[in-house]
């Protein structure tokens, strides 16, 4: 369980194809100083398990399964991801309950200043969310607990703050790009129970 504020920014410095699967080395100086073998982290929202420690750097197995349903694949070497390690028993819930499990990979349609300060980003909401997303209700994007600013038809926004775009690496984005998104698990569970449906069977983006 993770809250989605990002603790540090990774950079990818090695993917090594295992058959179907890829072995991801992201240069995590803080994380990798208190990680462990077989722990979780949230790598840009998706939880992964380290497999390998070597010195500043964590080294992830990421099955097809992953692969496909999430943005994870098209990372290139040198990028930058958000890491997150798993939320501890004593810790503050700064964001909201992150499960690091993404529903679904979206595009970034629009990014511009609002000219107060903030950053306004704006996403396709894919159909495995539709209805899940509401304006004021929580939404993680690659791993940030952020605030659904508005939702218009098919499409919802967030604002960001100086400080987000400084410590993620939501600020770097431009139109275009894929992220991962996980609904907020309290809106699924209640739309699981109203509907009967209990699983969206893709990963495709809208």
């Amino acid at each position: 369980m993770f809250t989605g504020l990002v603790q540090a920014l990774g950079e990818i410095t090695a993917k090594q194809a295992q058959g179907q699967a890829v072995r991801l080395v992201v240069r995590a100086p803080g994380p990798a100083s208190e990680a462990r073998i077989g722990d979780s982290v949230a790598v840009n929202g998706c939880c992964l398990t380290v497999v390998e420690i070597d010195g500043e750097t964590l080294a992830f197995d990421v099955i097809p399964e992953t692969l496909d349903r999430t943005s994870i694949g098209a990372q290139d070497v040198g990028g930058v991801v958000n890491l997150e390690l798993p939320l501890r028993p004593t810790d503050r819930l700064g964001g909201h309950f992150v499960q690091g499990h993404v529903d679904v990979v979206s595009k970034l349609i629009d990014k511009a200043e609002s000219g107060d300060g903030d950053v306004r980003l704006r996403f396709s909401v894919p159909e495995a969310l539709e209805g899940h997303i509401v304006e004021k209700g929580s939404i993680a994007i690659d791993g940030v607990s952020l605030t659904v600013a508005s939702v218009e038809g098919d499409e919802f926004s967030v604002a960001l703050i100086p400080h987000t775009l400084e410590v993620t690496n939501l600020g770097r984005m431009e139109p275009g790009a894929r992220v991962n998104l996980e609904g907020d698990i309290l809106a699924k569970y209640v739309a699981a129970m109203h509907t009967g449906r209990r699983g969206t069977g893709t990963g495709e983006i809208a």
